[in-house]
C-alpha cells in the first residue's frame, strides 16, 4: 500500500510539474526502532555509552553535523555505525533508515516523553 501511495504521489507531481517530496515516516521508524535499536536505545539511552544519548542536546554535542541538518546526520550514523554502533545501511533499506532518522528526530524534539 506503501509503494502504490508513493506511486501515486510522484505521477501526481509529474502531471503538476512539481518536484516530488517524500516524508519520512515517523510511525513505521517506531517499528524499525523497536526491532533494532532498542535494545541498546530504550527510551532514547544508551546502555554502552551514557553521554551519547538519542536526546537532543546529546545529539547536538556529538553528532558530527548535527547542525546542518539532523535527519540526515542520523541517517549517515545509523547507515555508517561508528565506534561501539554497527551500522545498519547493510541490514536496513535506505527508506527504512529515513524512516528511523524521521521517529529519533520526532522523538529527540520531544524529549523522548
Amino acid at each position: 500500500m506503501r509503494r502504490l501511495l508513493s506511486l501515486f504521489a510522484l505521477c501526481l507531481a509529474l502531471v503538476l510539474g512539481a518536484a516530488p517530496s517524500f516524508a519520512a515516516d515517523s510511525a513505521h521508524g517506531a517499528q524499525i526502532f523497536s526491532a533494532n535499536c532498542a535494545a541498546c536505545h530504550m527510551g532514547g539511552g544508551n546502555v554502552v555509552n551514557a553521554e551519547r544519548t538519542l536526546k537532543q542536546d546529546a545529539l547536538e554535542a556529538y553528532l558530527a553535523n548535527y547542525s546542518a541538518g539532523h535527519e540526515a546526520a542520523i541517517q549517515t550514523q545509523v547507515t555508517n555505525g561508528k565506534n561501539a554502533m554497527p551500522a545498519f545501511g547493510g541490514k536496513l533499506s535506505a527508506s527504512d533508515i529515513e524512516d528511523v532518522a524521521a521517529y529519533v528526530e520526532d522523538m529527540a524534539s520531544k524529549g523522548w516523553a
